[in-house]
C-alpha cells in the first residue's frame, strides 16, 4: 500500500490554482502535480484526491490530507446524496463532477483516509503544501 500526501491550493481563491501528490517513499518529492487557471481551493484539494488514488491503483493507498471537507463527502455525505438521486436537500451538489468521480474511485480501490491539521509543521503535508503552490506557479515534473 502507498503511503501518500495530498495538498491543493488556488490564489486567489477563486484563480489560478494547483495540487500535489508526494509519496512518502519518494523522499518529499511529488509524483503527480497538476493546476487549473481558473478554480478553487476546493476543486484543487479534491483533483489531488483523485489523482494520488489513480496514482496508487490496484496497490492500494494511504491517502494523508488536510481536507476534513472532502473526508466528510466521502464518509459521511456522498453515501446519503447516492440514495438521493446525487442531490441534497438544499440544493445542488457543488464540484458534483468531483464527488462522483472520488466517490467511484474511493469505493473501487482500497482507499484509507488519514485527516492530519494543516500548517502545523507536519513534514510532508507542508512539503505537499509547498509543491501545490509550485504547481499552481507552473512547475512541472
Amino acid at each position: 500500500m502507498k503511503i501518500l500526501w495530498t495538498d491543493g491550493s488556488a490564489e486567489p481563491n477563486p484563480g489560478p490554482g494547483g495540487f500535489a501528490v508526494i509519496e512518502d517513499a519518494n523522499g518529499g518529492f511529488p509524483v503527480v502535480l497538476g493546476k487549473d487557471k481558473d478554480t478553487t481551493n476546493i476543486r484543487m484539494e479534491g483533483l489531488a484526491l483523485i489523482a494520488a488514488i489513480k496514482y496508487a491503483g490496484d496497490e492500494g493507498c494511504e491517502i494523508h490530507t488536510d481536507s476534513e471537507f472532502w473526508i466528510n463527502v466521502l464518509t459521511k455525505w456522498a453515501p446519503v446524496w447516492e440514495k438521493n438521486n446525487w442531490r441534497k436537500k438544499s440544493g445542488a451538489i457543488k464540484n458534483l463532477d468531483l464527488v462522483q468521480e472520488l466517490y467511484d474511485l474511493y469505493h473501487r480501490y482500497n482507499v484509507k483516509l488519514v485527516w492530519v491539521r494543516g500548517h502545523v509543521g507536519t513534514e510532508l503535508n507542508e512539503m505537499a503544501d509547498e509543491w501545490a503552490n509550485k504547481a499552481r506557479l507552473g512547475e512541472e515534473l
